[in-house]
């Protein structure tokens, strides 16, 4: 059976924020289009601040994820870091104390963050959020494994979906936020916190997917 091995998997963060801090100006571009253009500035704050905590220190990916969610939920403005840093709080709490994160430990891990962000927001799939991107990849992740493909082959699956859900919310009308207020003229632009979502999921799963051994 394909394990992660949580003590190890700590840099994964470091990646994710990478990506993040590369794409700030992308997602500022995007957000400036239908909402404050500020999505890219604070998300590449935040995982700036946490990347720069978290370089050169031997830590799991549990505790990484706890430290970036905690800087997310108090330390960055703007609608998003109360959501992300719920979502990655709720991913460390799942797997903390696991020392071989198995595909169903994951899973618990992505069903305790949607679950999270879910708790402290009102939207839902087809409102131009971020969870158009995060709802159909945990789904495909999970669907995956229940057809019997290796943890490997889920954790692609679920990049597909993000991405694809990611894509999905060109052609919706944002029913949340800031956005919102522009009604069908929000038509025709990705939606900021969906790429971000996206980017997220992508690093996090090819990550995993990096070090996965039996």
């Amino acid at each position: 059976m394909l394990t992660l091995n949580n003590a190890q998997a700590g840099v994964i963060v470091l990646a994710i924020a990478d990506r993040i801090v590369e794409n700030r100006a992308y997602l500022s571009e995007i957000d400036g289009k239908i909402g404050d253009g500020d999505h890219g500035v604070n998300m590449a704050k935040g995982f700036g601040m946490a990347a720069d905590r978290l370089k050169g220190k031997d830590v799991s990916l549990a505790q990484s994820l706890d430290v970036l969610g905690t800087i997310l939920m108090t330390e960055i403005g703007g609608s998003m870091g109360p959501l992300y840093g719920m979502m990655f709080t709720e991913f460390a709490e799942q797997i903390d104390g696991i020392e071989a994160i198995d595909a169903a430990a994951f899973s618990r891990m992505l069903h305790a963050g949607l679950e999270g962000i879910e708790a402290i927001g009102s939207a839902k799939v087809g409102d131009k959020t971020l969870l158009d991107t995060l709802v159909p990849a945990v789904q495909a992740f999970d669907t995956s494994i229940s057809a019997g493909s290796s943890f490997a082959d889920a954790l692609s699956a679920l990049v597909d979906a993000a991405e694809a859900g990611r894509d999905s919310t060109i052609n919706l009308v944002a029913k949340i936020g800031r956005a919102s207020r522009l009604g069908e003229r929000s038509l025709g632009v990705l939606d900021a916190g969906a790429t971000s979502c996206a980017i997220i999921l992508k690093e996090l799963s090819l990550g995993a997917r990096d070090r996965l051994e039996s």
